[in-house]
């Protein structure tokens, strides 16, 4: 049965049919996966039981996965999952739910602010794939916006304003908007700021889309108050209901998206209840700056 996929909104994500991704992919699986992610942007598949060594497989499909350190302030002997696993569950190391005034806990709500991953990082991510182990019955949904059709309905004067510029993103930004102040010297160390273009286009369709994140807090050359209200006004512009789908997890689902075209964000949930979400996260080629300057 050839993999076939199905529209789900009217502007991107499609579910996928008539593949098992806990196998070994053939060359043209991989190549109709790759083409649909340039289509749909996010790709969702259901009833995948998954081991973690068959998520990194299938994962390895479409690149090298990125090295998960760095990314959040849990400390090494308190880390869930082996390597090459990213944990965005609400789970100790015990497998129990972790306390309400939890360090861990408290950074991971960020997760539920509109962000593109690893965004942070100087060369950000391609792909992110979710695996739903654990979900939860109420809540937990993951909400994705269509960063191509929230640049294509910028108005021209604002594309040509915004075409150049160079942003500068840290978890500090983002966690700081929650008022998550408190770290540690190497923490600061680990999280400087990078910088990212606020226009990016994609190396196969062409096509341009806005490149923001909760990680974003300040934009090159720009005044901080004047930079936030833009990054802001261009949030609220981009997470427009007719831009977004929310997706309800459903056991064994797994959801693949481009980071390059899309936000998402985690809705809230009963965190007395476990999650257990798993991601693995396929490592960008090139800093964006650099992207952009080779076209």
């Amino acid at each position: 049965m050839p993999v076939s996929i199905r529209p789900l909104h009217d502007l991107f994500v499609g579910e996928v049919s008539g593949i098992d991704i806990a196998k070994p992919l053939t060359p043209d699986e991989v190549t109709a996966l790759e083409t649909g992610m340039d289509r749909y942007a996010v790709l969702v598949f259901h009833g995948q039981a998954l081991s973690d060594e068959q998520q990194m497989a299938f994962s390895r499909n479409f690149g090298p996965l990125e090295d998960a350190r760095g990314g959040n302030v849990t400390k090494p002997g308190d880390k869930r999952l082996g390597t090459g696993m990213n944990d965005v569950s609400n789970l100790g190391k015990d497998g129990k739910p972790l306390a309400r005034d939890s360090r861990q806990r408290l950074f991971n709500l960020g997760n539920s602010l509109w962000h593109s991953d690893s965004s942070f990082r100087a060369t950000p991510a391609k792909y992110s794939l979710l695996s739903a182990r654990i979900v939860n019955k109420k809540g937990g949904n993951t909400e994705f916006a269509d960063m191509r059709a929230a640049y294509d309905t910028l108005d021209d004067e604002v594309k040509r304003e915004i075409e150049d510029l160079i942003c500068e993103h840290s978890l500090m930004y983002s966690r700081g908007s929650l008022g998550f102040l408190d770290y540690t010297d190497e923490e600061k160390q680990m999280f400087k700021p990078v910088r990212q273009r606020l226009v990016r286009t994609h190396p196969v369709t062409g096509r341009k889309s806005l490149y923001l994140s909760s990680h974003a807090g300040g934009i090159v050359g720009m005044p901080m108050p004047e930079a936030r209200l833009l990054l802001r006004d261009l949030n609220e512009h981009a997470t427009q209901p007719k831009f977004v789908y929310a997706h309800k997890w459903t056991l064994h689902d797994l959801v693949i998206w481009d980071n390059r075209q899309t936000m998402h964000r985690v809705r809230r949930y009963d965190e007395s209840q476990p999650r257990d979400m798993r991601r693995t996260t396929v490592a960008g080629d090139a800093p964006t700056v650099a992207q952009q300057a080779a076209e």
